[in-house]
């Protein structure tokens, strides 16, 4: 993928608990608050040594949300969440991986077939 599709134009907070990014290539991609929170990839969340994770799903509320999203130089955001969580950075590469908006779903659910 072109590096300059990877740049965020805009990044919001929707629904009071989802995040929007508008991508330079005309993307717009969609993350569910849980589903981001769930995928944080810091040393709290995942075994730094191993990858796995160590993040107890179950102790990450269902109405957890983003109170702020901010750039990390030009490669990821920072997001402090309600949980008290704030440690974690999202590379733009990552998020464009997980992306759960339609087309990205209905993508990956054809390259699984």
């Amino acid at each position: 993928m072109d590096p300059r599709a990877l740049q965020p134009l805009d990044i919001e907070i929707v629904n009071d608990s989802d995040l929007a990014i508008s991508w330079a290539d005309g993307h717009v991609g969609f993350f569910p608050g849980r589903f981001l929170r769930l995928e944080c990839k810091c040393a709290e969340c995942v075994q730094e040594m191993t990858g796995e994770p160590i993040l107890d799903p179950e102790s990450v509320p269902e109405d957890v949300a983003p109170e702020s999203v901010e750039p990390v130089g030009r490669y990821a955001v920072k997001i402090t969440w309600n949980d008290g969580h704030s440690n974690g950075i999202y590379p733009y590469e990552r998020l464009r991986q997980i992306c759960r908006c339609d087309a990205c779903l209905a993508d990956h659910a054809a390259k699984s077939d």
